[in-house]
């Protein structure tokens, strides 16, 4: 057995050790703090986790579909978010992480949180689109894809006023958003690489069950072939599919990087995700305690923000390992991109008016998303 092998096989038996004696979040906080290795160091954070725990009023479970070393291609975060939750209510709430999707994923975890199985979970901002069909605008191309649009919009008083409100009569609380990229074009293997949307003629392109995404690579020339995410590696190396478009953090958390050999930047719709909280049980807590869980919520947020270009910068370096290329597009070819499939042509119209409710509210939270927001962020 390797060096390496024996190291890994030792944490692996501390972490199960750890995790049997002290619980499974200490366990994970000593992981990704590289102190499986010093019985001192794992003997201090189990003490400190157990300390924590005893010594808050309340306890919130937050499941992730992600595992924790995640963030550093993929920033959701989810130490920070639970020491800032700590820490922001003085130690009276106590998180317990549940990573890696040992409670589910996406829609899953939604409804955990919905029916207070559970208190927070991270799950992506289109999992709001039953509760608040206006949610789905994000999925428009060009209406936020960018960065900087995303976080303009989703902090702007015309979303919180439209949005907010119908997820909050549907049971949950907006803790914060969570910038990761936007969605980019990534070309199997052997594929030719993509710069103007008459390149994707012909290109079987994968696509999740979103009508709008599907429609938008219709628009732009390529042939939409939905495919379910737990298939899409095996149909991507199978020719099944020639392209699909998460972000480049996420093409790299979810192990794309050696059937792909092109990536470019589209910016045309964002890969966004959601950390929300149970509302009946944020309502139950003490004005000082909700307080503290909000104020954590805007740590979270400018933590993850300022984390966005170092994530995408590991995951473009480990992408490159395997031969990928990457493509930034010009101004002028952007603008391509935009005429030809972006929300402002008439075929959107249907969609705008559907999830805004009104024309008339659409245009308002387009507004929005051009609304220089307090917060800043790098886009691709």
């Amino acid at each position: 057995m390797s060096d390496k092998n024996k190291i890994f096989q030792e944490e692996r038996r501390n972490f199960l050790k750890l995790a049997g004696s002290a619980g499974f979040t200490a366990a994970v906080v000593a992981g990704a703090g590289g102190m499986l290795l010093s019985p001192q160091a794992m003997a201090q954070t189990a003490k400190e986790e157990r300390d924590r725990e005893k010594a808050a009023d309340h306890v919130m479970t937050l499941a992730t579909a992600y595992v924790l070393g995640a963030s550093r291609s993929y920033p959701i975060m989810q130490l920070d978010v639970k020491e800032n939750i700590q820490n922001a209510t003085n130690g009276k709430v106590y998180v317990k992480l549940a990573p890696g999707g040992q409670l589910g994923a996406g829609g899953a975890l939604a409804q955990k949180v919905q029916n207070g199985t559970i208190q927070c979970a991270q799950h992506s901002l289109a999992n709001f689109a039953p509760f608040a069909p206006a949610a789905d605008l994000i999925n428009l191309p060009y209406f936020c894809g960018a960065n900087q649009k995303f976080t303009n919009l989703t902090q702007s008083d015309v979303w919180k006023n439209t949005v907010h409100p119908l997820v909050e009569k549907n049971g949950f609380k907006v803790l914060n958003y969570v910038v990761i990229d936007p969605r980019v074009v990534a070309v199997r293997k052997g594929g030719n690489k993509v710069i103007m949307p008459s390149d994707l003629a012909g290109v079987k392109f994968r696509v999740p069950g979103s009508k709008m995404l599907q429609q938008y690579y219709r628009m732009v020339g390529a042939n939409p072939t939905p495919v379910a995410w737990g298939e899409t590696p095996s149909a991507i190396k199978q020719g099944v599919a020639d392209a699909l478009d998460p972000s480049v953090g996420a093409l790299h958390v979810f192990g794309f990087k050696d059937i792909l050999s092109h990536v470019t930047f589209t910016q045309a719709v964002p890969d966004a995700q959601v950390f929300s909280v149970n509302l009946e049980w944020f309502n139950s807590l003490p004005k000082d305690v909700q307080e503290g869980i909000e104020f954590a919520g805007e740590m979270n947020t400018q933590q993850n923000l300022a984390k966005v270009p170092a994530a995408r910068a590991f995951a473009m370096a480990e992408l490159r390992k395997s031969g990928v290329e990457f493509h930034q597009l010009s101004a002028a070819q952007l603008a391509e991109w935009e005429s030809v499939g972006g929300y402002q042509n008439s075929d959107w119209d249907g969609f705008k008016a559907e999830l805004a409710g009104s024309m008339d509210a659409f245009n308002k939270l387009a507004e929005g998303t051009m609304q220089q927001s307090r917060f800043y962020v790098h886009d691709a």
